[in-house]
């Protein structure tokens, strides 16, 4: 029971919650979760999927738990009440064996790229493969190759990330969270410090590999379809880019739904967080 009831409801009434459905299963799905860092409530119930075969964004103003919930998908962290799903399976109640199986299943973009600086392109993209399987360096540059290739990167593996452009170490780092054939690849802020129009080109190049790992998985009779989640509060990349989109604001799901669905949404708070207005239940608070 809450003790401030008035003031809950408040606070949410713009949050229906109402989640309409994609019509595919979710590879990830967060059940009723809580997350506090000391008296600070990040996450406050929230229920989220994130559905197969779909390229889903969580929208929401800076501060609301966006990258908490990545790291919870993976199990960096863990919630203090709820579940989180990832095919079914739940990550909190994992062995540590099944956990570190679990995280191959995931490719993740970081901000930055999260390159190694020590590390030329091809190392870096490399890594994972590296790392994680027994593939000899043949195939591991065959991989490499076609990654590289299809993010524009095929003439620079030999350069040093200090050597490109903010835009180049974003799709180095795409490359990378590729390797794996990931069954999920999470994109954090991929849009942080790039101008418009590389931004639009990063948006047109996660749709084209989506495509192109979705053929892959449907060649392959694969039993999970590639989900994307892109993490962002920009509204051009989503208008161009999300089949899916989830507005999180205070810890909970404002609503969730088809993109289309979305962007008619006659939900205040939506609308005006769709629309970029100054005017609306959103404020500098």
């Amino acid at each position: 029971m809450s003790q401030h009831p008035q003031h809950d409801a408040d606070e949410y009434r713009y949050h229906s919650g109402v989640s309409t459905p994609a019509g595919t299963p979710d590879a990830v799905e967060f059940i009723d979760v809580h997350k506090a860092f000391g008296r600070n409530k990040i996450l406050r119930g929230l229920n989220m999927g994130l559905p197969e075969g779909k390229i889903s964004m969580i929208l929401g103003p800076s501060g609301t738990g966006k990258s908490v919930c990545i790291k919870h998908m993976v199990g960096l962290l863990y919630p203090d009440e709820g579940d989180v799903l990832v095919h079914g399976e739940s990550v909190p109640n994992m062995p540590d064996d099944d956990l570190f199986e679990m995280r191959k299943k995931f490719g993740v973009l970081f901000q930055d790229g999260a390159l190694f600086g020590s590390m030329n392109i091809f190392d870096n993209v490399a890594f994972p493969l590296r790392q994680h399987t027994e593939k000899s360096e043949e195939e591991i540059a065959q991989i490499v190759d076609q990654r590289m290739e299809e993010v524009g990167l095929g003439a620079a593996k030999d350069k040093f990330p200090n050597e490109l452009s903010g835009g180049m170490r974003k799709r180095a780092g795409f490359a990378r969270a590729l390797v794996l054939d990931p069954d999920i690849v999470l994109f954090d802020e991929p849009d942080s410090g790039l101008d418009p129009v590389r931004t639009a080109l990063l948006g047109e190049l996660i749709q084209e590999i989506h495509e192109t790992v979705m053929n892959e998985a449907r060649a392959d009779g694969r039993k999970h379809m590639p989900a994307f989640a892109i993490i962002s509060h920009d509204i051009m990349t989503c208008r161009r880019v999300a089949e899916y989109i989830s507005v999180l604001w205070r810890g909970k799901i404002v609503e969730a739904g088809p993109a289309q669905d979305m962007l008619n949404s006659d939900n205040p708070f939506i609308r005006q967080f769709l629309a970029g207005e100054s005017m609306g239940p959103l404020t500098m608070d």
